[in-house]
């Protein structure tokens, strides 16, 4: 599916696509896309699907991006498999998005802000998304034999219960955004974890109270609010 951008590039510049799926992680991507203001493009690349992305498995997507995940973002220069111009990775596209518009003010101008942030990325990637949600949603990466799903779906489980009371802790301390001082990629980046939350069955409400009130002030944004009503995405 391809949305036309709310305005003409009156630049000439490349305009961003965005390969995404609705509640996906590509939703912080959305949502920063909506911050930084210029026109982009979307494209829909379903990630839904019993243990495995109905757009994402698809031969014609797996030929733009071998890795077969989303999102990814057109019109980057360069090339690390797939599609020329094209840059995977959320925590990639959330950094060069923040990067290349300064004026939006989505990364800290320290170096050791600028540091957190990326840490924040790194670990919610690499290790609350890509290990604990794979277990529970595609356990089929961990083994092959489907009587071992539940097993690892339950691991799942409890890894995402100690991460996120560790989150919880984090946000606990008082700060005012997930990275002191100022809003950056980094919440609308936790916003995807909350909802995540929420959808498998955790009490995001009572149990992180912390993580609950940056959630409530990031939902105050009008880009952030602008995405949730498009891509039909309802954070409790």
């Amino acid at each position: 599916m391809l949305r036309q951008p709310k305005q003409s590039n009156l630049a000439g510049t490349p305009m961003h696509r965005l390969y995404y799926s609705p509640g996906a992680c590509s939703m912080a991507v959305h949502i920063v896309l909506e911050e930084i203001g210029e026109p982009y493009e979307l494209e829909l690349v379903s990630s839904r699907g019993h243990l495995g992305g109905v757009g994402t498995t698809s031969p014609e997507w797996t030929a733009k991006n071998p890795k077969g995940r989303i999102p990814a973002l057109s019109g980057v220069t360069g090339r690390i498999g797939g599609s020329d111009d094209l840059l995977t990775e959320a925590h990639a596209i959330l950094f060069y998005l923040a990067r290349t518009h300064p004026g939006a003010r989505l990364l800290p101008a320290d170096a050791a802000g600028e540091a957190r942030a990326i840490e924040w990325m790194n670990w919610l990637s690499g290790t609350v998304h890509a290990v604990s949600y794979g277990q529970i949603w595609r356990p089929n990466r961990y083994v092959a034999d489907e009587r071992d799903y539940a097993a690892v779906q339950s691991k799942g489980q409890q890894n995402i219960r100690g991460q996120y009371a560790y989150i919880e802790s984090l946000l606990g301390d008082g700060r005012d955004w997930a990275v002191p001082g100022a809003y950056s990629v980094v919440d609308p980046y936790l916003l995807v974890f909350y909802e995540w939350g929420a959808r498998i069955g955790l009490d995001m409400k009572t149990s992180y109270p912390a993580w609950r009130h940056l959630t409530q002030r990031t939902l105050q944004r009008p880009a952030v609010r602008h995405v949730l009503a498009n891509e039909n995405i309802s954070v409790p």
